[in-house]
């Protein structure tokens, strides 16, 4: 499955989402903006790129893994979703979960895009569910081991 995504660059300094392997699933997404992120505290990212969207997805804003481990920087609404009609600016919130200041720099990666598709749900109220093997069982109750 192939689809076509639009994206417009609003700024200068912006750069399209780029896939750093082939086969990867993520496009990192670039700050056009230096920013400093306090401990314990949360920005918002400017990207300066608009998206058109094929019709039937959805793009998911998801944390960079070496942010996450070697900085604890990720994205506080993670992850953050995009809908189809959406046509403003992508702006990612980033938090400091760290114990030092961290910068945001121009053009760094600073998280990744997801694009994916929606599955088309009819919702239906009924009076009973149906039994399933998992039953009740919510958090924890399959263990840990």
């Amino acid at each position: 499955m192939c689809f076509n995504l639009k994206v417009k660059l609003i700024n200068e300094d912006a750069l399209l989402p780029f896939q750093a392997n082939p086969g990867d699933a993520g496009f990192d997404l670039f700050a056009i903006e230096e920013k400093l992120i306090r401990p314990g505290e949360a920005e918002l990212i400017s990207t300066g790129i608009k998206l058109e969207l094929p019709q039937g997805t959805e793009a998911q804003v998801r944390p960079r893994s070496g942010l996450a481990l070697k900085h604890s920087v990720t994205i506080l609404n993670s992850p953050g979703t995009i809908d189809e009609g959406y046509r403003g600016e992508i702006k990612v919130i980033l938090i400091n979960h760290g114990k030092e200041d961290f910068k945001i720099e121009k053009q760094m990666r600073i998280a990744q895009m997801v694009i994916a598709p929606i599955a088309k749900v009819n919702i239906t109220q009924v009076e009973e569910l149906s039994n399933s093997e998992r039953g009740f069982g919510g958090f924890g109750s399959s263990g840990v081991k």
